[in-house]
């Protein structure tokens, strides 16, 4: 399979993304479709619905094995569940799936046709293998169980975010980004209130502390500079 587009977003890299889509809604990504894909033919009749699903690839994981049992972070990382009982990325097929909010098609974009969507959880540059609507009737299904992951993460951490370095955020960036601070991005076994942590996000690089359930920023740097 060859991909049908590949995502534009705010992350460089895995560290930082939700680990679900829709975690976020503020987060916004684009869909960027490739040749031949970006046949205006090709969307006809998509901006009709509200969600879509996005099927993609792992790519990051290409070549890092599997296993039949993986430690899902809502269980704190320590117990094991079966693989296909997880949205694990290490699997046999590394093929992710996630459900977005479709906020418009730029039709006239300079590279075609550009799905803006909101919610995503994939880091950029991400392959999409295939893009289908989300049909209500048949994708909804209000009475399923969810088993270990039955209910949807709450952000867990308060956030101080001091106004000098939040003023170094974009201003249409800062609530998606206070989001995934609260959502607490540190791996589940990390709990080191000493530790410095940081991520890249929207060309920036945010570094924190976690302590006590507040997440404290200390520093947020172009990411160019990160190596001066």
């Amino acid at each position: 399979m060859e991909p049908v587009a590949y995502i534009r977003s705010d992350f460089p890299a895995k560290f930082g993304v939700p680990r679900q889509a829709g975690l976020v809604e503020g987060l916004r990504a684009a869909v960027v479709l490739e040749p031949p894909c970006r046949a205006p033919e090709a969307l006809r009749g998509i901006d009709g619905f509200s969600h879509l699903w996005l099927i993609w690839e792992f790519s990051e994981n290409k070549g890092k094995g599997w296993s039949p049992t993986v430690r899902p972070p809502r269980l704190g990382g320590n117990t094991r569940m079966g693989v296909f009982a997880t949205r694990s990325p290490f699997r046999p097929n590394p093929i992710g799936l996630s459900c977005v909010r479709l906020e418009r098609v730029e039709w006239d974009a300079p590279e075609g046709p550009v799905l803006v969507v909101s919610g995503a959880d994939l880091v950029d540059g991400t392959p999409i293998l295939d893009i289908k609507p989300y049909v209500p009737y048949a994708d909804c299904r209000p009475e399923a169980a969810g088993g270990f992951a039955g209910s949807a993460p709450e952000g867990t951490l308060a956030v101080d975010f001091p106004p000098e370095l939040l003023a170094r955020v974009p201003e249409d960036r800062r609530a998606a980004l206070m989001g995934v601070l609260a959502l607490d991005p540190r791996p589940p076994y990390q709990d080191d209130p000493g530790r410095v942590y940081g991520f890249g996000f929207a060309g920036l690089e945010v570094r924190f502390t976690v302590a006590d359930g507040v997440l404290t920023v200390e520093g947020v740097t172009p990411r160019e500079n990160m190596g001066e």
